[in-house]
C-alpha cells in the first residue's frame, strides 16, 4: 500500500537560521537550490509525456490551462502570460487560473484554495472541452481547489496533468499525466515558494517552450513570432532579419515594422 509523506512539510536540513550571518544564509540557500535542477532532470520523461499530448491537442485547436493556488497559481499565470509576447500566440492559447481570482495574484485570498467546486466553475467560464489540457499545480499535492478540479476534468474526459513535489499525494493519484518532482525539505521549513517554486518555474518553462517550438513558433533558435511590444524587441527583431537576409539594419527595421513580425518580414522579402 502506498504511503503519502508530505516531504514539502518536513523539517529543514538546517536549524537556528536566525543565528546565521547573511553570507551563511545565502550560501546555504544556494546549496539547496543546486539540488533543484538535478531533481527536474530525473523527471524529464514525465514532462515529455504531457508536452507531447499538449502539442497534439493544440494542433486540433486545443488550449492549455494551468490551475493553482498561492505561489503555484501565480507561477502558472506568469508562464501563461509570457507566451503571447514571446511566441506571438493568442492570449487564449495558454491560460493561467488562480484560486481567488485575479486579486489573488497580488494578495492572498482567505480560504480560496479550500473550495472543492470553484476550480471547475472557473474552467467553465472558458467553455472547457476535451480538446483542452489542464495542469494542476500544487507543491503539496493536497490543495482542494486543484485536486477537485483535476478530478472533475477526469470525469469529463479532459486530459489532465499536475506539477507536485510529493509522491503519492492526492493530486499525483488523480492526474492522468503526473509530474512529480521531489526536491526535499525547504530551507525554511514548509516555505514551498523556495525550492518547490523554483522547480515549478523550471518545469513550466520546459513545457511551454518545448510545445511552442514543436508548433513552429521558433526558427533556428530565434523567437520569430514575438510581439513588438517595446523598443528592445524591435531592435532584437531587426537584428534577426538583418542576419537572416544579409541586409542592412535600416532595411531590416523597415521590413519589420511594415510586416509586423520577423517571420512575416523574412517570408515577404524572400518571396518578392
Amino acid at each position: 500500500m502506498d504511503t503519502f509523506v508530505k516531504i514539502t512539510e518536513q523539517d529543514s536540513n538546517y536549524n537556528h537560521l536566525e543565528k546565521m550571518e547573511v553570507s551563511e544564509l545565502l550560501q546555504n540557500i544556494n546549496n539547496e537550490d543546486k539540488k533543484v535542477a538535478l531533481a527536474v532532470e530525473k523527471i524529464i520523461p514525465q514532462i515529455e509525456k504531457i508536452a507531447l499530448k499538449i502539442v497534439a491537442k493544440m494542433k486540433v485547436g486545443g488550449r492549455l490551462f494551468y490551475i493553482g493556488a498561492g505561489t503555484s497559481g501565480r507561477l502558472g499565470i506568469l508562464d501563461a502570460s509570457e507566451c503571447p509576447p514571446t511566441f506571438g500566440v493568442s492570449d487564449n492559447m495558454v491560460i493561467g487560473l488562480i484560486a481567488g481570482g485575479d486579486k489573488a495574484i497580488r494578495k492572498a485570498v482567505e480560504n480560496a484554495e479550500d473550495s472543492t467546486k470553484q476550480g471547475w466553475k472557473d474552467l467553465q467560464e472558458y467553455n472547457i472541452t476535451n480538446k483542452d489540457v489542464v495542469i494542476g499545480i500544487a507543491a503539496s499535492g493536497t490543495t482542494p481547489y486543484v485536486v477537485s478540479t483535476i478530478k472533475k476534468c477526469d470525469e469529463n474526459d479532459i486530459t489532465t496533468s499536475c506539477i507536485t513535489m510529493n509522491e503519492n499525494s492526492p493530486l499525483h493519484k488523480v492526474a492522468k499525466f503526473p509530474i512529480v518532482c521531489v526536491v526535499g525539505p525547504e530551507f525554511v521549513t514548509g516555505s514551498s515558494r523556495m525550492k518547490a517554486g523554483t522547480a515549478q518555474k523550471m518545469i513550466l518553462n520546459m513545457i511551454s517552450t518545448s510545445v511552442m517550438i514543436q508548433l513552429g513558433k521558433v526558427k533556428g533558435n530565434k523567437m520569430i513570432d514575438m510581439q513588438l511590444s517595446n523598443d528592445k524587441l524591435v531592435v532584437r527583431g531587426t537584428k534577426m532579419i538583418e542576419k537572416a537576409l544579409n541586409i542592412n539594419s535600416i532595411l531590416a527595421k523597415k521590413l519589420l515594422l511594415q510586416y509586423g513580425s520577423v517571420r512575416n518580414a523574412i517570408n515577404n522579402y524572400t518571396n518578392e
